[in-house]
């Protein structure tokens, strides 16, 4: 009787001796490799965006964005196949055959499939919008997703195939699967415009009010200040609007991507002073960018 029962507790000795250090083993080292390589994606990550903050450009590259979204974005999918693989490993070392699961993973795919749909759409959907290079990190865009009306603006500080999170102006982080994904405006590739419409009492001599936003297009554009961030001089594009009340004369700059915001405030304050110093008084509250005061938008459904 003292044989039997000290039998099978020298069998688990033996057991946890062999296949469960061996099982320890895989997962102690798949829990190393994890940590390693997602050392190893924090600083080529890091590297790139030291590289593109170092050079003299003043907005990062297409390819540097896109670099850093794609390093994220593999490895997060190293880490998935290097649990997958321990996982399989560990099934071994437990004498479970692979090829005896074949039939039940094929019923429980099926039975996750009708829930998981959500899932794979997000990974599809993330897939593309790497490799059709939508939008990368530190991209400005506004995302309209399904059930939002007006979308979210923000800059995109994470994306991987399931996921994308958004920074929003008032610092807070959204996060929006890739699959509810219905729009994407990007702010900051390639160029931008700023939009600023002068409303103007009626009035005001029309042909004297263009020649003051003239000028100040022309000053803004001689101040070492400002030149780097204009692609060319801001143009008077002539009234846009008449009421009986208020002339809205329209204002456009071409900027570099990301930059119309800095544009646009500065230049409705340049706007605001050299009108009141030719005696056109013009409401703080009146002089503010449209509702599509931003132009040169990609955008992608």
């Amino acid at each position: 009787m003292r044989v039997q029962a000290i039998a099978p507790l020298g069998d688990i000795t033996t057991w946890l001796r062999s296949s469960g250090l061996l099982i320890v083993l895989y997962v102690l080292g798949a829990i190393l490799l994890a940590r390693f390589v997602s050392w190893v994606g924090q600083r080529i990550t890091d590297h790139i965006d030291d590289t593109s903050g170092s050079s003299d450009a003043l907005v990062r590259s297409e390819q540097s964005k896109h670099r850093h979204a794609v390093a994220q974005v593999i490895t997060w999918i190293a880490i998935v196949l290097l649990y997958c693989l321990t996982a399989v490993l560990v099934l071994d070392a437990l004498g479970i055959p692979i090829t005896g699961l074949v039939a039940p993973a094929t019923v429980l795919g099926v039975a996750l499939g009708f829930g998981a749909q959500r899932v794979v759409q997000d990974l599809l959907a993330g897939f593309f919008i790497i490799a059709e290079r939508q939008y990368g990190f530190g991209d400005v865009v506004r995302i309209s997703a399904v059930g939002s009306v007006t979308g979210v603006t923000g800059t995109v500080e994470d994306v991987s195939l399931r996921v994308t999170r958004l920074r929003s102006a008032d610092g807070e982080v959204v996060i929006v699967p890739n699959g509810q994904v219905v729009q994407v405006t990007n702010l900051s590739r390639d160029w931008a415009r700023a939009v600023v419409d002068v409303p103007l009492p009626p009035s005001v001599d029309i042909t004297v009010a263009n020649e003051v936003l003239h000028q100040v297009g022309a000053d803004m554009y001689q101040d070492p200040d400002f030149q780097p961030l204009l692609l060319d001089e801001p143009s008077v594009m002539g009234v846009e609007s008449f009421t009986v009340e208020q002339t809205t004369v329209r204002m456009v700059a071409r900027t570099l991507p990301g930059r119309q915001f800095e544009v646009g405030r500065q230049l409705r304050v340049r706007v605001a002073v050299a009108l009141r110093q030719h005696g056109i008084n013009v409401s703080a509250a009146e002089l503010e960018a449209p509702a599509a005061a931003v132009r040169g938008e990609t955008a992608d459904a």
